[in-house]
């Protein structure tokens, strides 16, 4: 029986997904998986038999993801479940911050008790105007499952839109409206566009990427929207640019001490994926690749190891070697099996970064002796019989 332990509450429409050879477990020190979205795992100590761990959502900054890979555990995520709960409040935003709907509520908010009120409406509601989003220029940087979607659904409202994403993969480039205009440089993005959204991972290369230098050369009353991440904007040249006037509005979806504070800024209480449906897509995702990777070994949507799919596990023995990527490691694999007299019907090795996997269909089952010392390989983070 696999054990699955939930760091936080899951949609039961994905736990409902387990099959008879799971059980949900509320003791960490057995578990064999963990599902999780939110909660921070940075300082937990995960047991000798935690095998793998699905974030039901797409951000990973909650988890080790190193120290996971050299304990041989793989880390995935739910790439593009939440996608259309994000974009449908990435829309919000953009009319939020193009027609003062928020201050003209709160004005009436504080008229409700007038007997006048609707007189004073039509004395008052030209405060509130704003603009249309037709006809104006968006720039989308980052154009993965969620900034397509925000450029396709712009450009069908009839935005000038303009994508920027130099590792656009075939699948997202096909998924892309003809309407998207594909541009190979931030400094369009950034010159040319009334109102710029991100849509970007947080590494070492995109933290504080919207910052001063980027700001200076935005077009003055530019509006920016983050959805993505946090840390992808400088909150301090941010916070100058708005006073300023050179950024009319600022839409985050990250609450800080910081951006609570801003001028002209409109902040959400990180609701991007806040959602039933959301919710319940991402669950049933985690729940399917958790299963799919323990039962078969394959590896779909993993952050920390590169994909790999032989199927069903048909075989007599299936067995998956986590490693280094380092020379001669399949030459060592191989031949170790070899001199045991086991031979393979069928073998994947596949490779991200200084990580690699491979997966092993076996004509036999193989003994604990055979795991120990195929473990005792030099590089060998892993060893793991799958049947």
């Amino acid at each position: 029986m696999k054990k699955i332990y939930c760091f936080n509450a899951i949609s039961p429409q994905g736990t409902d997904l387990l099959t008879e050879d799971y059980a949900l477990t509320e003791e960490l020190d057995d578990a064999d998986g963990i599902l999780v979205r939110s909660a921070a795992l940075h300082e937990v100590e995960f047991p000798a038999s935690l095998q793998a761990i699905a974030r039901a959502g797409a951000g990973v900054n909650n988890i080790p993801l190193d120290a996971c890979a050299e304990k041989g555990i793989v880390v995935f995520n739910t790439p593009g479940a939440n996608a259309n709960a994000v974009k449908e409040l990435v829309l919000a935003g953009l009319f939020l911050a193009s027609r003062d709907v928020i201050g003209g509520v709160a004005w009436c908010e504080a008229d409700r008790e007038d007997p006048a009120i609707a007189k004073s409406t039509e004395k008052n509601k030209k405060a509130f105007a704003g603009c249309e989003i037709k006809g104006k220029r968006l720039g989308v940087i980052g154009l993965g499952a969620i900034g397509a979607e925000v450029a396709n659904a712009a450009a069908a409202l009839g935005m000038e839109v303009y994508g920027y994403d130099p590792f656009i993969s075939v699948n997202a480039a096909w998924q892309l409206s003809r309407d998207v205009r594909h541009v190979t440089s931030l400094d369009t993005i950034y010159q040319d566009c009334d109102y710029i959204t991100v849509h970007v991972p947080a590494t070492d290369d995109t933290k504080g990427m919207i910052n001063r230098a980027a700001l200076e050369q935005m077009k003055e009353g530019v509006v920016v929207l983050n959805f993505a991440r946090d840390v992808l904007v400088n909150d301090d040249d941010m916070a100058e640019a708005l006073a300023s006037g050179k950024v009319k509005k600022y839409v985050t979806d990250f609450p800080n001490p910081k951006s609570a504070h801003m001028e002209h800024t409109i902040v959400i209480p990180h609701l991007g994926a806040s959602t039933e449906e959301s919710e319940e897509n991402c669950a049933r995702m985690a729940v399917e690749e958790i299963m799919d990777y323990l039962d078969n070994g394959n590896i779909r949507n993993s952050v920390n190891y590169p994909r790999c799919d032989m199927g069903l596990c048909k075989a007599a023995g299936r067995v998956a070697v986590m490693h280094h990527n380092v020379p001669n490691m399949i030459g060592q694999i191989t031949g170790m099996l070899a001199s045991k007299g086991i031979n393979i019907s069928d073998m994947t090795n596949k490779s991200r970064d200084k990580y690699a996997y491979t997966l092993m269909d076996l004509e036999e089952h193989i003994d604990q002796e055979t795991v120990e010392r195929l473990s005792a390989i030099k590089g060998v983070l892993r060893v793991r019989i799958v049947r």
